[in-house]
């Protein structure tokens, strides 16, 4: 028998408020752990996916459901974690540098930029290594990486017709609108990227 468990938006919008949390204390665990159950529940994906995407098995997404079940969103807490982090080898360094060269697609996640959070999934997950989300910042300066502010340039605009318009149509406009005593008004889109500015 198949049984279908449905989530009220009231649940996935705390289970989202506490993802926030988990981003901002850097508990990789509970991120990971939300972010697979708000792929199953709001993106629809299979459990099997989402498993082989955050590393983790099967019959941990079972035992998540189960106390996702008794407790509620209780169950999505942040629990500190103490002692020393493991640290990677030369060669496992080399090897995730490879990995982030190729890219967070090719690791398996949607997203296009890698942020601290997802490189903390991949060293975890890959190597068995367990660091701060603060100290991956430190561990990535060191590898020669750094922080990159994304810039959105128009891929579809040809720059001599841009040119040409700014050269031709652009004045006509503007001495159409002085004869009118016209406003020229001005609409953009707004769009937030799922990866944030930084990353």
């Amino acid at each position: 028998m198949n049984l279908r468990i449905q989530f009220s938006r009231q649940t996935v919008n705390a289970m989202r408020d506490r993802l926030q949390v988990a981003y901002r204390r850097g508990d990789v665990q509970l991120f990971r752990r939300i972010s697979a159950w708000l792929g199953h529940i709001v993106g629809g994906e299979p459990i099997a996916t989402l498993s082989a995407r955050w590393g983790v098995s099967l019959a941990t997404f079972y035992q998540w459901l189960s106390e996702l079940l008794v407790k509620g969103v209780k169950s999505l807490v942040y629990r500190h974690r103490s002692g020393c982090p493991a640290k990677l080898t030369k060669s496992q360094k080399k090897e995730l540098g490879k990995c982030l060269d190729a890219g967070p697609q090719a690791a398996g996640f949607d997203s296009a930029c890698w942020s601290s959070i997802l490189v903390q999934v991949v060293i975890e997950r890959e190597f068995g290594v367990r660091y701060d989300r603060f100290y991956v910042c430190e561990l990535l300066r060191n590898l020669g990486f750094s922080f990159q502010k994304a810039r959105f340039v128009s891929d579809h605009l040809d720059e001599a017709k841009r040119q040409a318009w700014l050269a031709q149509a652009w004045p006509q406009i503007l001495k159409a609108a002085k004869r009118k005593k016209a406003w020229i008004l001005f609409g953009d889109e707004a769009s937030f990227p799922p990866w944030g500015s930084l990353s």
